[in-house]
């Protein structure tokens, strides 16, 4: 079974109050975006992959490019592809915790998972939390498990705050720490009249630590639904992103990228999530 992750990117995003639990609330709309996307292959343990071990060829072990492992208990074997290395352990890849996840209340039988990373590490599109959430759908689909909606929210939200949003293939509005979502639907026309570009500036990884150290959090005098009603060209000066404070201040090169979107005639431009990545609207 292969799946395509796709990222999202998230239009406004207010850091409301800190948690006693150590978390944030916030307010965002995320809305998905297809032009980047990561392929995952699951198998069960006695069956051939199809898909991407040919097309892993490509890929150099030697250079850390292409790397695989086992569980100790045999349950999974998990190899992942990036061009420009794998940086962490495979075994703690996100894939790999949807299926213990679901292991811990299923009895699930052996799987291996083909990863093929597109998706930028440390860029604040989510293409961690959207594989994982490809990986329960699918391990869901595997083993026949029947999960509900509300039952693989339980499972995502516990996987990472924005992982529920890739339950869904439209624009939510997030709130609580991004896993509450409720149906949003962007002005009419939106598609047919605009385009939006993602702008992955290359070397710059922002980790979430970073983003978070020094922001201050604040309730806006008017709420991101009711900004996000008034017309795409005056999202300019009333929607913004909070985490561009702390991370412009650290790394001002992306201060400067975010300018460069508006001086090539983007209506909007705004860093997505805690960062590196960019997008700009530009009416068609």
């Amino acid at each position: 079974m292969t799946g395509k992750p796709y990222v999202k990117i998230n239009i406004g995003l207010d850091v409301l109050r800190k948690r006693q639990d150590g978390f944030h609330d916030i307010e965002t709309l995320f809305v998905p975006y297809h032009g980047i996307c990561d392929t995952l292959e699951i198998v069960k343990g006695e069956e051939y992959a199809s898909t991407l071990p040919a097309l892993m060829s490509g890929y150099d072990a030697a250079s850390g490019q292409l790397v695989q492992a086992v569980s100790d208990d045999g349950k999974v074997m998990v190899t992942i592809a990036k061009k420009d290395g794998v940086g962490w352990n495979p075994l703690e890849d996100l894939t790999v915790r949807a299926y213990r996840i679901l292991a811990r209340d299923y009895a699930l039988g052996p799987v291996k998972i083909y990863l093929e990373k597109i998706s930028p590490v440390g860029a604040g599109l989510g293409g961690g939390s959207a594989d994982a959430a490809f990986a329960l759908k699918m391990l869901d689909s595997l083993f026949g498990l029947g999960l509900s909606a509300e039952s693989m929210a339980v499972y995502t939200a516990e996987l990472g705050s924005d992982c529920t949003f890739f339950l869904y293939d439209r624009p939510m509005f997030g709130c609580g720490r991004g896993e509450i979502l409720s149906e949003y639907r962007l002005p009419d026309g939106f598609y047919e009249n605009y385009e939006i570009q993602v702008v992955i500036p290359e070397g710059v990884s922002v980790p979430t630590a970073d983003a978070y150290r020094g922001i201050v959090p604040r309730i806006p005098d008017v709420p991101l639904l009711s900004r996000l009603a008034l017309p795409v060209e005056e999202w300019k000066d009333r929607i913004s992103n909070a985490f561009e404070r702390t991370v412009f201040e650290k790394y001002p090169a992306l201060e400067n990228l975010k300018a460069s979107l508006y001086d090539s005639g983007a209506v909007y431009a705004s860093m997505s999530g805690s960062g590196s990545a960019f997008f700009a609207i530009y009416r068609k």
